[in-house]
């Protein structure tokens, strides 16, 4: 049984119970594999918030764009954050913007290194 905090001891709160029960039945080569590719294209909380910021003040929609939401990204970037209503709630909600998004790739790097 392989432990988070051994491969992956960054990792806090939702998030370290989530990637905990992904690769708890995993062999610690399974394991060293998915924390490798899972930190490489994860996004931490901290540069969401930060890019949020930034587009409150510069340009939107940069938050959208990093997490893969393209669609909603082009939106900010045209409408001004959907006339920074959009860019406020997503500076309340960045760390669920964040998890969601961690909670893909870690699905996906999941298949990856179990089928390996």
């Amino acid at each position: 049984m392989a432990s988070v905090l051994k491969f992956l001891p960054e990792l806090q709160g939702q998030e370290m119970a989530y990637v905990q029960e992904l690769i708890k039945d995993m062999g610690n080569d399974e394991a060293q594999l998915f924390s490798n590719i899972y930190r490489a294209r994860r996004r931490d909380p901290q540069l969401i918030l930060i890019t949020t910021i930034l587009g409150f003040f510069v340009i939107a929609g940069i938050q959208r764009f990093l997490v893969n939401q393209i669609g909603m990204g082009l939106l900010y970037l045209f409408t001004g954050g959907l006339c920074l209503i959009g860019t406020i709630v997503d500076l309340v909600n960045y760390q669920k913007l964040t998890f969601d998004y961690n909670h893909q790739i870690a699905d996906e790097v999941a298949l990856m290194a179990k089928s390996s």
